[in-house]
């Protein structure tokens, strides 16, 4: 029987940001019908495109370029997707977030559009019992131009989303080292916060600026790999140590807002002052924790 997010494929293909009616909270939870095998299904390639596995989510689920995420998959035609993209060199499918717009007359649920697509390479995999733990990581932003197939899992056609190219990369290239600059103190501060008289640990945000300042080699898809001023923009849109829920939430808006911008030079200015307000939380913490101990 159809889910109600194969529905949503179903009444999608071969249009294009078709919204459908479904339930975008697919589900993890079914047990492991079938053993890890590879299939040898090819992903179809052309110029600027790619046809590839999808991975729904809903709306809060955003991911950015340079974020890590662990996904447990349990469901069978997710095991599939996770055995496709692993026999592939690059290790590639896409993460895709469905955006509610609106009510469809008096049915109860609501409209969805496929929206806020970033490509993904899966860095880890360990086999659990049921399903698998997989550690993915967002590569670069991506458009969802036509769903392909339902079956056995979701696929569709998707092109790069990248920023416009800057006419002064002397500009944006000062601007990245001031955000590298202003990360390295936030980092400093939130280990000191995390784990105070204890072993430095890599953060959220430093892993994935690390990340950012590899040279990351996906063939035949150049074209899907960001600047590196791009990736570095990206970066400091992750969660600190000791957020709070309203925190987060402002910082979900942040991520959403970042992956509809197009201007470089922009997303670094904004990511920046973000940086230096999450440094002035901290610190205000600290202090707090300080007196505390007193």
């Amino acid at each position: 029987m159809a889910t109600a997010m194969e529905k949503l494929v179903v009444q999608g293909l071969g249009r294009r940001d078709t919204p459908g009616k479904a339930n975008p909270h697919s589900s993890f939870a079914s047990p492991l019908t079938s053993p890890f095998r590879r299939r040898r299904r090819r992903f179809q390639l052309r110029a600027s495109s790619l046809v590839l596995p999808l991975l729904p989510f809903p709306i809060d689920q955003v991911l950015i370029p340079s974020e890590v995420k662990s996904l447990h998959l349990y469901e069978a035609r997710y095991i599939a997707l996770l055995e496709e993209s692993l026999f592939k060199k690059n290790k590639l499918f896409v993460h895709f977030v469905l955006d509610p717009i609106g009510l469809g007359g008096t049915s109860i649920e609501a409209s969805f559009a496929a929206r806020y697509g970033c490509l993904v390479t899966i860095e880890k995999v360990e086999k659990l019992e049921i399903g698998a733990l997989v550690l993915i990581r967002g590569v670069g932003r991506v458009k969802l131009l036509e769903f392909k197939k339902a079956q056995p899992y979701l696929t569709g056609e998707v092109t790069p989303m990248q920023d416009n190219v800057p006419l002064n990369m002397i500009e944006i290239n000062s601007e990245v080292l001031k955000l590298k600059e202003v990360l390295h103190n936030l980092k400093r501060l939130e280990i000191k916060l995390k784990t105070p008289g204890e072993t430095l640990l890599q953060t959220q945000i430093t892993n994935s600026l690390v990340w950012t300042e590899k040279q990351i080699t996906l063939d035949c898809i150049k074209d899907f790999v960001p600047s590196v001023a791009e990736r570095v923009s990206f970066a400091a849109l992750q969660p600190v140590s000791g957020s709070t829920q309203s925190e987060l939430a402002k910082l979900q808006k942040e991520k959403l807002a970042a992956m509809e911008t197009t201007d470089t030079l922009q997303r670094l200015e904004k990511t920046a002052q973000l940086a230096r307000d999450n440094i002035s939380m901290l610190a205000a913490k600290l202090a707090i924790q300080s007196l505390e101990r007193q």
